[in-house]
Protein backbone atom coordinates (compact mmCIF):
# COMPACT_ATOMS: atom_id res chain seq x y z
CA UNK A 1 0.00 0.00 0.00
CA UNK A 2 1.76 3.51 -1.00
CA UNK A 3 2.79 5.51 1.80
CA UNK A 4 0.25 8.37 2.73
CA UNK A 5 1.58 12.04 2.34
CA UNK A 6 1.37 14.41 4.94
CA UNK A 7 0.66 17.84 4.05
CA UNK A 8 -0.17 20.41 6.10
CA UNK A 9 -3.11 23.18 5.61
CA UNK A 10 -0.67 25.91 4.92
CA UNK A 11 0.68 23.82 2.08
CA UNK A 12 -2.54 23.38 0.48
CA UNK A 13 -3.59 27.58 0.68
CA UNK A 14 0.49 27.87 -1.13
CA UNK A 15 -0.37 29.43 -4.74
CA UNK A 16 2.66 28.15 -7.33
CA UNK A 17 3.15 30.80 -10.08
CA UNK A 18 5.18 29.72 -13.00
CA UNK A 19 8.53 30.98 -14.05
CA UNK A 20 8.88 33.31 -16.98
CA UNK A 21 12.15 32.13 -17.90
CA UNK A 22 10.83 29.12 -19.39
CA UNK A 23 8.27 29.71 -22.31
CA UNK A 24 5.96 27.10 -23.27
CA UNK A 25 3.22 26.21 -25.56
CA UNK A 26 -0.15 24.27 -26.01
CA UNK A 27 0.18 21.97 -28.69
CA UNK A 28 -2.67 21.24 -31.15
CA UNK A 29 -2.94 17.45 -28.57
CA UNK A 30 -3.81 19.28 -25.58
CA UNK A 31 0.20 18.70 -24.32
CA UNK A 32 2.11 21.46 -22.88
CA UNK A 33 5.96 22.08 -23.84
CA UNK A 34 8.52 23.59 -21.71
CA UNK A 35 11.30 25.10 -23.06
CA UNK A 36 14.48 25.34 -20.94
CA UNK A 37 17.47 27.04 -21.99
CA UNK A 38 20.68 25.01 -21.54
CA UNK A 39 23.21 27.35 -20.14
CA UNK A 40 26.88 27.20 -18.86
CA UNK A 41 29.89 26.20 -19.36
CA UNK A 42 29.38 22.15 -19.82
CA UNK A 43 26.29 23.12 -21.87
CA UNK A 44 28.04 25.10 -24.38
CA UNK A 45 30.66 22.34 -24.59
CA UNK A 46 28.17 19.99 -25.41
CA UNK A 47 26.53 22.11 -27.62
CA UNK A 48 29.91 23.29 -29.20
CA UNK A 49 31.17 19.41 -29.72
CA UNK A 50 28.29 17.00 -29.38
CA UNK A 51 25.87 18.76 -31.45
CA UNK A 52 23.90 19.02 -28.13
CA UNK A 53 20.33 21.73 -28.98
CA UNK A 54 20.70 25.17 -27.27
CA UNK A 55 16.95 24.60 -25.68
CA UNK A 56 15.38 21.60 -24.94
CA UNK A 57 11.86 20.85 -25.29
CA UNK A 58 10.45 19.54 -22.37
CA UNK A 59 6.93 17.73 -23.13
CA UNK A 60 4.39 17.03 -20.58
CA UNK A 61 2.19 14.02 -20.52
CA UNK A 62 -1.23 14.66 -19.54
CA UNK A 63 -1.54 14.56 -15.47
CA UNK A 64 1.51 17.43 -15.95
CA UNK A 65 -0.19 19.43 -18.77
CA UNK A 66 -3.22 19.81 -16.90
CA UNK A 67 -1.83 20.46 -13.69
CA UNK A 68 0.33 23.34 -15.63
CA UNK A 69 -2.20 25.09 -17.23
CA UNK A 70 -3.65 25.05 -13.87
CA UNK A 71 -0.29 26.91 -12.45
CA UNK A 72 -1.73 30.47 -13.01
CA UNK A 73 -0.70 32.82 -10.05
CA UNK A 74 -4.25 32.68 -8.67
CA UNK A 75 -4.99 28.86 -8.07
CA UNK A 76 -3.75 27.50 -4.60
CA UNK A 77 -2.53 24.23 -4.01
CA UNK A 78 -5.84 22.63 -2.62
CA UNK A 79 -7.48 24.60 -5.40
CA UNK A 80 -5.38 22.73 -8.47
CA UNK A 81 -5.47 18.82 -6.20
CA UNK A 82 -9.62 19.49 -6.45
CA UNK A 83 -9.46 20.56 -10.09
CA UNK A 84 -7.31 17.58 -11.14
CA UNK A 85 -9.11 15.01 -8.82
CA UNK A 86 -12.09 16.15 -11.01
CA UNK A 87 -10.43 16.22 -14.24
CA UNK A 88 -9.25 12.57 -13.13
CA UNK A 89 -11.24 11.26 -11.13
CA UNK A 90 -9.94 7.45 -11.58
CA UNK A 91 -6.53 9.03 -10.02
CA UNK A 92 -8.23 10.89 -7.26
CA UNK A 93 -7.41 8.40 -3.90
CA UNK A 94 -3.15 9.60 -5.66
CA UNK A 95 -3.85 12.91 -6.92
CA UNK A 96 -2.68 14.85 -3.49
CA UNK A 97 0.37 12.94 -3.22
CA UNK A 98 1.02 13.27 -7.87
CA UNK A 99 0.20 16.98 -7.66
CA UNK A 100 2.86 17.37 -4.20
CA UNK A 101 5.22 15.51 -5.86
CA UNK A 102 4.96 17.21 -9.43
CA UNK A 103 5.28 20.81 -7.55
CA UNK A 104 8.04 19.72 -5.67
CA UNK A 105 9.98 18.89 -8.75
CA UNK A 106 8.97 21.61 -10.83
CA UNK A 107 10.17 23.85 -7.85
CA UNK A 108 13.60 22.39 -7.38
CA UNK A 109 14.11 23.11 -11.20
CA UNK A 110 13.22 26.75 -10.79
CA UNK A 111 9.88 26.44 -13.31
CA UNK A 112 7.42 27.14 -10.64
CA UNK A 113 7.41 29.32 -7.40
CA UNK A 114 5.21 29.09 -4.67
CA UNK A 115 4.00 32.39 -2.50
CA UNK A 116 1.78 32.93 0.53
CA UNK A 117 -1.73 33.59 -0.47
CA UNK A 118 -3.17 37.33 -0.41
Amino acid sequence: MPKKVKISENYMELVPVRSKDYPWRLKEDGSVEVDMENKGFYNTLAQKFFKKPRVSHIALDKYGSALWQKIDGINSVGAIVRAMEDAFPAEKERMLDRVVTFMATLQRSGFITVKSRG
